[in-house]
């Protein structure tokens, strides 16, 4: 990747890490102003680290959202939390989001175990402040604070936005000088063919339920600009059963419709184009044990048994 090399810049990567929906997503969002991570009541809905990017006068912050940490079942697990550690020993400063409902669990404490062996500095970021008292958020921060040492607490809410600049001017003055990793108006790594694909997976992810979602995957089959400056999208939702296939196309091909619909609108909006979108529902079987689709995804590919 070619560096941009204004003098006196700062950059830096910024990992946020934590639980399963404990609200990374919406906190990278609202950090870059845009949706460039996609956000779903549901946990492990992100499946690789989307980088948003900031900058603003002298510095560039690259935040890295990666996928929930928990206790890996399948291959497919296992790859996700591998990516989110991945994650957090590359960056410069890794970010820890808590949601304050949950407090301080079993699986927190794991986490805070982990994060034990990262070296570099760690911020901790209690998220949904809105949704408890002041008297439990500083008995949530004291009780962390004592399992391990952070460089700073942020109390802040991802959704509302508040604390969020808070959080981001302590990371400008934090991040090391050098050189910017990315032009001044890029605000993510994503191409536009894997960023429709995301769209097209939360929108499946919000209108099927059970364990559908988490045995599919999107991929964008063909991206192209028309001559009158539209775009033809064409892609495939993987299914690893025959059975899923009907629920996903609904009666009448009802649901991919309305899944096709929700996403071209979204699609629109972000584009500010014209959208042609064709969905394919395929069934493959094992896809979740194939390599390509891993790469696909942003994944390594975790060998071993399932």
């Amino acid at each position: 990747m070619t560096e941009i090399t204004p003098t006196d810049t700062s950059c830096g990567f910024i990992a946020l890490v934590g639980a399963p929906n404990a609200g990374k997503s919406t906190l990278l969002n609202s950090l870059v102003g845009t949706k460039v991570s996609i956000v779903t009541h549901k946990a492990q809905t992100t499946r690789s680290q989307v980088r948003g990017v900031v900058t603003t006068d002298k510095s560039q912050l690259v935040f890295i959202d990666t996928p929930g940490i928990f206790a890996p079942k399948r291959r497919l697990d296992r790859a996700m939390v591998d990516s989110a550690w991945g994650g957090a020993g590359d960056a410069d400063i890794v970010a820890l989001i808590v949601d304050v409902d949950r407090g301080l669990t079993p699986e927190l404490e794991k986490l805070l175990e982990g994060l034990d062996n990262i070296n570099h500095p760690r911020i901790l970021i209690l998220n949904k402040i809105d949704t408890i008292k002041n008297e439990e958020l500083l008995k949530l921060s004291e009780a962390i604070n004592a399992n391990l040492r952070f460089e700073a607490t942020f109390m802040i809410s991802a959704l509302k936005g508040y604390g969020v600049s808070d959080f981001m001017d302590w990371c400008i003055k934090h991040i090391p000088p050098g050189p910017w990793h990315f032009p001044e108006d890029h605000l993510t790594d994503l191409t536009m063919a894997i960023t429709a694909a995301e769209i097209t997976r939360e929108k499946l992810f919000l209108r099927v339920h059970d364990e559908i979602p988490y045995n599919s995957t999107v991929e964008t089959e063909s991206f192209k600009i028309q001559k009158d400056g539209s775009y033809k999208i064409d892609q495939v939702i993987y299914l690893s059963r025959e059975s899923h296939k009907k629920i996903v196309l609904g009666a009448g091909g009802q649901t991919i419709k309305s899944i096709g619909a929700e996403s071209r609108k979204e699609l629109m909006a972000m584009y500010e184009v014209p959208i042609h979108l064709f969905l394919f529902v395929k069934v493959r079987e094992k896809w979740g044990d194939d390599p390509e689709r891993y790469r696909e995804m942003g994944l390594e590919y975790p060998h071993g048994k399932d």
